[in-house]
């Protein structure tokens, strides 16, 4: 597993589990999670990050910046202008140009404007971001914005912050046929065995931020997730048994007595 690495626009990473910073009791309690999750990568709320005045206390305070790669998102936005004026100020701000784009099309389900994303997309990825956009579970959404030269493609596994885990994993299964970037499913966790499923469909990773910093105690979960994921990437690599209707014994039958 040492050599198996996660591989974004020429990036390596060792983790393949991504969290977020939000949610949290206090910025203590994230720091202690982020470091029992094992993430290297850590996605930032721009717009609920205090980034005009330094001399209040933020949670980029609590994030060593040698040890994370910071990924602001664009959470909140509900238009491709809004959710590129956001990546821009994080630039400006020197948060970073490896960003996760998120374009909102509804307030009660949070999924995402497609539509919007692609335009959001194509702006950003001409001014020389890296873009990691969170879409919905649909191939042909997915090939459009590999297309368009997104580093990686995001689809939900349900919507954000409901735990429900991977509703379709036979989307996630065609878009992982389907493009050459990596996969990372987004949204839906609830527990660890949700992402454990998810890297035994073969994604490349998986992001959360709801099920480690609402769990009643996330810094536990934070360590839960951490092995799953990296028992699932195991499991994938190591290849299941095919799935049979009937019994097949698991015991040699030769030199049975009778």
């Amino acid at each position: 597993m040492a050599e198996d690495k996660l591989v974004i626009a020429g990036r390596e990473f060792n983790s393949r589990l991504m969290v977020g910073t939000g949610k949290y009791a206090s910025f203590p309690q994230m720091a202690q999670a982020l470091e029992a999750s094992g993430a290297e990568i850590v996605t930032v709320a721009v717009r609920r990050v205090n980034i005009s005045d330094r001399s209040q206390e933020s949670l980029l305070d609590y994030i060593d910046p040698t040890k994370y790669t910071l990924l602001p998102n664009t959470a909140g936005c509900y238009t491709a202008d809004d959710a590129v004026r956001t990546c821009r100020l994080a630039r400006e701000a020197g948060l970073s140009d490896f960003v996760k784009l998120e374009v909102l099309g509804d307030e009660k389900t949070l999924f995402p404007d497609n539509e919007e994303l692609l335009k959001a997309a194509a702006i950003l990825i001409k001014d020389g971001f890296t873009v990691l956009p969170y879409c919905s579970d649909d191939v042909i959404l997915c090939r459009k914005l590999e297309d368009l030269g997104c580093a990686a493609v995001m689809p939900l596994g349900a919507p954000i912050g409901s735990g429900l885990g991977i509703r379709n994993p036979y989307n996630i299964r065609i878009i992982m046929e389907n493009v050459k970037v990596p996969v990372i499913v987004d949204a839906g966790v609830g527990s660890a065995s949700d992402a454990a499923i998810a890297m035994e469909l073969g994604c490349d990773g998986v992001l959360m931020n709801t099920a480690i910093a609402g769990a009643q105690d996330p810094i536990a979960m934070a360590e839960a997730m951490n092995l799953a994921v990296r028992a699932g990437r195991l499991s994938y690599k190591a290849g299941r048994i095919p799935r049979k209707l009937y019994a097949n014994a698991s015991s040699p039958l030769d030199g049975m007595i009778g």
